[in-house]
């Protein structure tokens, strides 16, 4: 697949490194050398210097034979642009990231008329995600597939959890009607792809795919109750912020703080559910004053990711159950519960994610990327005849890098275990380290 991306910044890196691992044909274009220099020593791609609203740049690049333009510069104005020429210059199809969420309202204009065939916004995506990790307070991750019926969790593994010191093999012994099968285990800078011997230890990060009664099952052998969410502080009128804010104030009771005064009266009229308070989000004695101590979530959005940990911090040591921290830096994701925070969720990693599916072609249906594991979770169309349908999943010799965790058939989803025979028209859900997608694919062909 011949593929260019437009923009080397962290969203275009990212995507050009996930990529360069499954040799695909990637130029990757932008105006920054250093930034080019960078990728071309990390990287197995071709790099063109030059800005990618150019048509000769384009023509260059050779974009009337690219099957996919990926336009992720940090410029909304320029990735619609850059996606708009693409495709008038011959490529297949194309992607922009923007910022403006009006986009993506398809009342407003038909953007694929213009020549964008997918907009990617990441503000509207990790709004989103705020509100799922809200809703599932005692995970750190938590992703939807199918409308709910399959749910990927990321929890974090007490002493007092009943799976501790245990194999997979004993709960399955343990628990009738197991709804949920254990597809990962991050274990300090190991990642595990559990077996039926692999035997779960305190402060273990796990993750489980879940069918229906599966999530509630998950939180009470693992002994990590659910927050009963009233009160959340969101620090940050950011677009995050506003969006994150009016999607929660139908549900709690939500305070804002915001430290630029005039965009504060623009924000009571914008958000009349809201309380909305002028100040330094530095500031932590206002942070105090304000009852951080009080709140049950904390949520922290400002453009600066050393504001966002150190307030988050500061609300975990005042007895915040649930924080969430906005971060630029995609290296501080692992940081995450090593400094006591629930979750750190970067922007451009998320955007990234969200652009990566539509590389995915055949019978992939669906893809994430979790935060800070080095693996993808992806849904596949079971088709007849595929090898996966000849019988047993644990027959079928699927890679040991990939487990697959959960099925949906008709309205209901499954965990699967070895005995499981999956059915031409199933929905199959796998976790795979990147290295493995192409061999787990060959499955589903």
């Amino acid at each position: 697949m011949k593929i260019i991306i437009a923009g080397a910044g962290e969203v275009g890196a990212h995507l050009a490194r996930m990529l360069s691992i499954e040799s695909q044909d990637i130029i990757l274009i932008d105006k920054d050398k250093y930034h080019l220099q960078h990728a071309e020593s990390h990287m197995d791609v071709q790099i063109l210097r030059g800005d990618a609203t150019s048509p000769s740049i384009l023509k260059k690049a050779n974009i009337a034979r690219t099957d996919l333009l990926i336009a992720a510069t940090d410029s909304e104005t320029s990735n619609l642009t850059i996606a708009m020429l693409g495709k008038k210059l011959g490529a297949k199809r194309t992607v922009a990231r923007i910022s403006n969420p009006e986009f993506l309202d398809p009342d407003a204009i038909d953007m694929t008329s213009l020549g964008v065939d997918a907009l990617v916004s990441p503000e509207s995506l990790v709004s989103d995600e705020i509100l799922a990790l809200v809703k599932r307070s005692a995970a750190f991750e938590t992703i939807d597939f199918e409308d709910g019926k399959l749910t990927v969790l990321g929890v974090l593994l007490g002493a007092e959890g009943m799976v501790v010191d245990r194999t997979a093999e004993d709960v399955a012994r343990e628990v009738r009607d197991l709804r949920f099968l254990n597809v990962a285990i991050r274990r300090d800078d190991q990642v595990i792809i559990p077996r039926r011997d692999t035997v779960f230890r305190t402060g273990d990060k796990a993750y489980f795919i879940a069918g229906k009664g599966g999530v509630e099952q998950i939180y009470k052998l693992t002994a990590n109750k659910p927050v009963d969410i009233d009160n959340i502080m969101i620090l940050g009128g950011s677009r995050i912020g506003v969006k994150t804010a009016r999607k929660l104030s139908r549900s709690y009771h939500v305070k804002l703080i915001e430290r630029d005064r005039d965009k504060c009266y623009g924000l009571c009229d914008d958000l009349p559910n809201v309380m909305v308070v002028h100040g330094d989000c530095r500031d932590l004695d206002l942070l105090e004053e304000e009852g951080v101590g009080n709140m049950d979530a904390f949520i922290a959005v400002t453009g600066n990711s050393e504001t966002n940990i150190m307030s988050s911090l500061m609300a975990k040591e005042h007895g915040v159950p649930k924080t969430i921290a906005l971060v630029e830096q995609a290296e501080f994701i692992n940081l995450s519960m090593n400094i006591g925070i629930d979750t750190l969720i970067n922007k451009k990693h998320v955007a990234a994610s969200q652009i990566f599916r539509y590389v995915r072609g055949g019978d992939l249906v669906n893809m994430a990327n979790l935060h800070g594991m080095p693996a993808e979770v992806l849904e596949f169309e079971v088709k007849e005849g595929s090898r996966i349908a000849r019988g047993p999943v644990r027959e079928q010799g699927f890679p040991r890098r990939a487990i697959i965790g959960g099925y949906v058939r008709g309205d209901e989803g499954h965990p699967v275990f070895g005995n499981t025979i999956l059915r031409a028209g199933d929905r199959a859900l796998v976790f795979c380290l990147p290295d493995a997608v192409d061999k787990v694919s060959a499955f589903f062909r």
